[in-house]
Parts: structure tokens; C-alpha cells; sequence
């Protein structure tokens, strides 16, 4: 049977929606049909390129008929109301990591949508990406034998990078521990089957005029032993895709003479006004992208299993074990790799019944972890979660 494509609104038109949107356009299960985005900027050129609706407020994107779902990339501290806004006029919802700031406000949200009878899916996008999916199903089936630990690493500019006031402020949901970790936890959940134990951790914040945390290091125990490690430094020295083929996370090719850049940038004059830059640079409009030439990527994880281990390569999967190392290609979607995939699991929940994984449920156990970190670097001991569940 032949299934009408979704109608999709966009509410947030920054770096997130923009790449959501370029996913949404080429994926043929989606019609892009209204979007929200509170400055004139990229809201004009979506309304331009896909004469659509395009609002000023989330309000009106909520009230509109053609809306079946809403992507929501608006700020953190917004999620949850935003959210519950859109269950309460009976829109499906993609939601942005981190889900909410605080378990309350994840509990409010799970309610919201139970009571609407609406399909929930909180995209971390990464966990969605074809290797990292692959490698989910090889350690559920065995094939590698018990899955004994995980060690994820990534480094890069991202305290750099233009920001909001907020995206500064950790109390406000700024840093990496809303921001960045939550990649890494919710792919470390997704591969080692969701149930995690307890959390130990350290940060750093060692640029006063960022005061936020820009690097971790962290151990993670599953209830069932197996182990994973986080590591993300976030200030723009090193560069962790060097280990990756010199591939961006979403998988453009990627100049090497790049370290230290987006420091220099940002001490510029011109970027006094981060807000605005941000805008300029990465919000609808002010870069038409295209399809990735290569698989996406979070930097660096290594699942090692009894039997033999794996890592993401540039174009697929590669397999070590004890006959050598094999290259497993995966296919480039039409649109986006990553994004397309949670699209697909939105399509597949609101036109064939099937709930997503990444719901409401999955996603607060990843704020307990994001949230116990921050707790552990506090008081410098263990954390155990309450709020865990396996696949």
C-alpha cells in the first residue's frame, strides 16, 4: 500500500533545522509544509524555496491543519514546552537532543504525549547513523560474540563555534553535556542494549571567557558488565576526524589545515555578536549543503566483542576478527544519512504503527546520564541511574 507523505513542520530554522530540512526535501515519505522560525532571515528563504507556510512563532505552526508532525529544533530551555504545545494539538513530534533539562520536564513531556495519543521519536541523529545501526544489530546477534566494552572519542572546535548567551551557560542547558555527550551516550546505549548502571566522571572547563564545560572524560558500566568510555574536548586544538579520513561528522570531505580555526574566526572583530553570526552562517538559507560524498560520523568508537571488533569507516563498517579485517559498505540514502533514517522511524510509527525506539522513555534515561555526569564531576564519585531501560 501506497502511503501519503507526511506532512512535516520545521519549528527552529538554525543549524539543526537546516540540515533537517535539506533531509526532509529529498526523502520521498516527507512534505515539507510549514516551518516556524522567529527571524526574517532564514524564515524568507524557506517560504521562498518550498512555497510554504512560513511563522514567526511555533504557535501558528502548531495550529496549522497541513502539519501531521513537527521537527522541534528550537533552544533546549524551550523543548519542553514546546513539545508538550504540539502533543496538545495532536501533532507527532521529532525532537532535538537533549529531550529536556531536567527528568520533570522529560516526565511532563511523556505525559503530554500519552495523553495525545501522538507518536514521540527524540533524534539524536547519530545513534540513527547507518554504522552505528549495523553495528547494534552484529552485537544483538551474536555473530561477534558478548560485547565487552566500548571507547568513544571525539575532539573539536565546538566551544568555538558562534553561540547563543545560553549555549554558554550550563545552568541554561549550555556545554557539552547537553550538547555533544548526549551523541555519544545515546549511541553507546543503542549498541550496548540500553541499560546502563551507573556513571563516573570528570570535565573541564579551562577557558574563563567559555565558562562551560568543553571536556570529559567518563565510564560508563552496563547492569550486564560490559563497559564504555567517553571522551569529547571541544576546543578547537585537536582535531579527532584526522582519525577518521579526514571526513566531517556528516560526512564531507574535509580540509586538514584547519585546527585552531574557528578560535581565530571568533576573535575576530566582526564576531563580537555571536547570535547573529550563528545566524549568518549556519541558520536555513545561508548554505544550500547537499548530500554528504561519505557515511556520517560521531568521531571515533570502537566496539570491541569477544570474537573480533568494529568502528565506522569512511563508506561503511569495519569488521576485525580473528580471519582480518573486512569493510562492510553501506548505502548513502537519497537525502541525508542519519536524518533520513529518522524519518524513516517517524513514517514508520505514524503510517504503519510501529513505536519508534528513541521515544520518550529511551530519550530521558539519556538525560539521566547526561545529567548524572555533571553530578558525578561535582561530587566525584559514582552515580548509579534509576532511570535506565534495555532494548
Amino acid at each position: 500500500m501506497t502511503h501519503a507523505p507526511v506532512g512535516l513542520g520545521i519549528a527552529g530554522l538554525g543549524m539543526a533545522g537546516a540540515v533537517m530540512v535539506r533531509a526532509a526535501a529529498a526523502h520521498p515519505g516527507v512534505k515539507l509544509v510549514a516551518a516556524a522560525e522567529p527571524h526574517d532571515a532564514p524564515r524568507a528563504a524557506f517560504a521562498r524555496d518550498f512555497n510554504a507556510a512560513a511563522y514567526a512563532s511555533i504557535e501558528e505552526l502548531c495550529a496549522d491543519p497541513a502539519v501531521e508532525a513537527i521537527y522541534i529544533a528550537t533552544p533546549h530551555q524551550f523543548h519542553a514546552p514546546h513539545a508538550i504545545l504540539a502533543a496538545g494539538r495532536g501533532k507527532h513530534i521529532i525532537l532535538e537532543k537533549p529531550m529536556a533539562l531536567t527528568l520533570a520536564e522529560c516526565d511532563a513531556i511523556i505525559a503530554a504525549v500519552e495523553r495525545a495519543g501522538v507518536y514521540l521519536l527524540v533524534g539524536h541523529t547519530h545513534a540513527f547513523d547507518p554504522a552505528v545501526r549495523a553495528m547494534r544489530r552484529i552485537v544483538a546477534s551474536g555473530e561477534l560474540g558478548a560485547l565487552g566494552m566500548i571507547a568513544a572519542l571525539n575532539y573539536t572546535n565546538y566551544l568555538y563555534r558562534p553561540r547563543r548567551p545560553e549555549e554558554l551557560d550550563t545552568a541554561r542547558g549550555g556545554g557539552i553535556l547537553f550538547n555533544q555527550v548526549p551523541h555519544q551516550i545515546d549511541m553507546v546505549r543503542l549498541v550496548g542494549g540500553g541499560g546502563l548502571r551507573s556513571v563516573r566522571a570528570q570535565v573541564t572547563q579551562l577557558d574563563p571567557a567559555r565558562p562551560t564545560e568543553g571536556g570529559l572524560v567518563a565510564f560508563l558500566e552496563f547492569a550486564d558488565g560490559a563497559a564504555a568510555s567517553l571522551v569529547y574536548g571541544g576546543y578547537d586544538f585537536f582535531d579527532s576526524d584526522e582519525l577518521h579520513f579526514w571526513i566531517s561528522e556528516r560526512g564531507a570531505d574535509k580540509p586538514r589545515d584547519r585546527h585552531g580555526a574557528a578560535r581565530r574566526a571568533l576573535a575576530a572583530p566582526q564576531a563580537a555578536d555571536e547570535t547573529r553570526l550563528r545566524i549568518d552562517q549556519y541558520a536555513y538559507g545561508a548554505d544550500a549543503g547537499g548530500p554528504p560524498a561519505h557515511q556520517p560520523h560521531f568521531g571515533l568508537m570502537i566496539v570491541s566483542c569477544a570474537r573480533g571488533e568494529m568502528r565506522a569507516s569512511a563508506d561503511g563498517l569495519s569488521v576485525y576478527d580473528q580471519n582480518g579485517h573486512r569493510e562492510i559498505a553501506l548505502p548513502n540514502s537519497a537525502s541525508m544519512p542519519g536524518r533520513s533514517e529518522v524519518l524513516d522511524d517517524m513514517i514508520a510509527a505514524i503510517r504503519g504503527g510501529r513505536p519508534p525506539l528513541q521515544n520518550g522513555r529511551w530519550a530521558k534515561a539519556n538525560v539521566e546520564v547526561s545529567l548524572a555526569l555533571l553530578r558525578s564531576a561535582r561530587e566525584r564519585r559514582e552515580i548509579m541511574l534509576e532511570h535506565q531501560l534495555g532494548i
